[in-house]
């Protein structure tokens, strides 16, 4: 496990198996986590459409609570609704919210899910405090071992430990994966430390005045060393001597045997180039994840879902291409598991396979997905694959995934990841100059593009030119700026006087992005107000006699050239229509 920790910035840590990236957190200081903190909130909205309630717990968007997430406890005693303390209430036994909750009601959440978007956090009032072997859950009376733990003997073995336990009154815990080869004094210890936590909580919760912050989960160093540590890990190498303490001191208290196997890494070569986990950290957003077969995968992230693709690439058997086919996908099946676990993706994941004719083989891909995602700290669900070779699968999201904490969309293409061909741009440029062309008072007609389009409008649209201006009887003028994007054209009208004439219609099939360059920054409204009312008698002052001036010294060309050229300034030329 290597820890980089650059201070008041960001916390990255890597878990790495035989020199492979296997596992990878990342927490900056300007976005951390709140997943997992428990909040006093007060409802602010009840909408029984959607069956959900919106909570106000000290966060700039209120909450989303589902009645799916509300506590029994919430539920009104007359509404004969048995109290299921172990698990989640079933659907039918669940009153509706509006029963539950009302306006101006304090409850205590948990936030299970950052907002994302437009979207506020998922909150919960199902609350669950981790320990390193336990979890404990206040207001359950559930003692439970993980689902996670599938061996009937050590479920049978911890049911016998967890029933020695001292146990407080209206708290439930579960036995993490972490405890399963536990003793009864290693889970006590761990017991007792989450009765201690949860005291100081309480206390918070009487005391604090709603919306207030009760229980703060820890920082991410704590929580990778509490729910990712396992004896299987070797090294913890840190490069920060106080989070080096920090680790050892928390090692002390829930692992002491472990302590010795955290270091304190100082040298000057960067602790991640050290062990060159920097180059396979840049290729976790790449859209193409080669495979060792010589097959790859194509991932792309929509809206709505994961799409994987599975290619055979070069890769061949000299057998049928039925077995060929198992042993790329079986490959490529362990291989989505880790880039879900690296890229944190979450939501509907659909995986395109090559293409089966062995249900056994179906069979078996989906067994190798689903032991890909045991040991995922996000819950699963895999489903059968269909007749088509797609298997399905959801993967809790927490959070926004890597690719979407990293990247943000490119402005120019909006994040499709493609711009228009000039041909397009062109034929979008013709419809724009024969509408323009056709407004009431516009005698010249100047068009900003890019060289590509202009390139193109001078080898196949010359001739369509010179006939819009024979027959309006108009000028056409062409201005080539090298610095405009692909989509930057910019159509600007004047009339007999050089003065620009606003376009009265835009089609939005036209010019999808019109860009005018060295555009003057945006005033504050209260900032432009004053200046306004101070300069506007001293403008119309200047105003009329500085454009006689202009006017009598300039050609009417002349005149649209420096107006033109003051507001793009990074241009070629001005290219009369008859010279193109």
């Amino acid at each position: 496990m290597l820890v980089n920790y650059t201070r008041d910035e960001e916390c990255r840590i890597a878990i790495i198996d035989n020199g492979k990236l296997d596992e990878l957190y990342s927490e900056r200081a300007s976005a951390s986590s709140h997943v997992g903190n428990i909040y006093k909130g007060r409802v602010t909205n009840v909408e029984p459409s959607i069956q959900a309630a919106f909570v106000d717990f000290g966060f700039e968007k209120n909450g989303f609570l589902h009645i799916s997430d509300v506590h029994p406890q919430y539920f009104s005693r007359k509404e004969g609704v048995k109290e299921n303390v172990g698990q989640k209430t079933p659907r039918r036994d669940r009153p509706p919210i509006q029963h539950c909750l009302k306006r101006g009601q304090e409850v205590v959440v948990q936030m299970t899910k950052e907002g994302i978007g437009s979207k506020g956090p998922t909150l919960t009032t199902y609350v669950s405090v981790p320990g390193r072997y336990l979890v404990m859950m206040p207001g359950m009376t559930k003692l439970g071992i993980s689902r996670k733990i599938d061996d009937e003997q050590a479920r049978k073995k911890l049911r016998q430990v967890i029933s020695e336990l001292q146990l407080p009154d209206n708290i439930g815990f579960i036995i993490r994966t972490a405890g399963i080869d536990k003793n009864k004094r290693e889970l006590q210890r761990d017991l007792n430390y989450l009765k201690r936590l949860w005291k100081v909580v309480n206390h918070r919760l009487k005391t604090g005045k709603a919306p207030i912050e009760v229980y703060q989960e820890s920082d991410l160093v704590t929580r990778t060393l509490r729910d990712s540590f396992s004896p299987d890990i070797d090294k913890i190498i840190i490069d920060d001597e106080e989070i080096t303490k920090k680790a050892k001191d928390f090692l002390e208290i829930v692992m002491p045997r472990y302590q010795d196997r955290v270091e304190y890494y100082n040298e000057t070569i960067p602790l991640f180039h050290k062990y060159e986990i920097e180059d396979q950290i840049l290729q976790i957003n790449s859209r193409r994840v080669e495979l060792k077969s010589g097959g790859f995968l194509v991932i792309d992230q929509a809206e709505a879902l994961v799409a994987i693709d599975v290619n055979s690439g070069k890769f061949r058997l000299p057998v049928d291409a039925e077995q060929t086919a198992l042993e790329i996908n079986r490959e490529a099946a362990e291989e989505i598991c880790r880039q879900l676990r690296l890229r944190d993706m979450g939501g509907v994941i659909v995986i395109d396979f090559i293409d089966m004719r062995e249900e056994s083989h179906r069979r078996e891909i989906e067994r190798v997905v689903r032991d890909g995602l045991k040991n995922d700290r996000a819950k699963t669900k895999v489903l059968k694959m269909s007749a088509f070779g797609l298997l399905e699968l959801t993967r809790q999201r927490m959070r926004p995934s890597r690719e979407r904490s990293v990247y943000a969309d490119c402005p120019l293409c909006g994040g499709l990841g493609i711009v228009k061909t000039p041909e397009s741009i062109s034929l979008d440029v013709m419809r724009m100059i024969q509408l323009s062309l056709h407004q009431k008072n516009v005698d010249l007609l100047t068009v900003t593009v890019p060289m590509e389009v202009f390139e193109y409008l001078h080898n196949r649209r010359k001739r369509s030119l010179v006939q819009l201006e024979e027959t309006t009887g108009k000028k056409i003028r062409m201005i080539v700026s090298r610095e405009s994007l692909p989509e930057g054209v910019v159509i600007r009208c004047f009339d007999a006087r050089n003065r620009e004439v606003p376009l009265e219609v835009m089609s939005n099939t036209m010019i999808t992005s019109p860009i005018k360059m060295s555009e003057p920054q945006k005033e504050e409204p209260e900032q432009s107000e004053r200046k306004s009312n101070r300069n506007q008698r001293r403008d119309q002052r200047g105003r009329s006699s500085r454009r006689r001036e202009r006017d009598r010294d300039n050609t009417p060309v002349e005149r649209e050239q420096a107006q033109t050229e003051s507001e793009f300034p990074i241009v070629e030329e001005m290219i009369p229509l008859e010279e193109v």
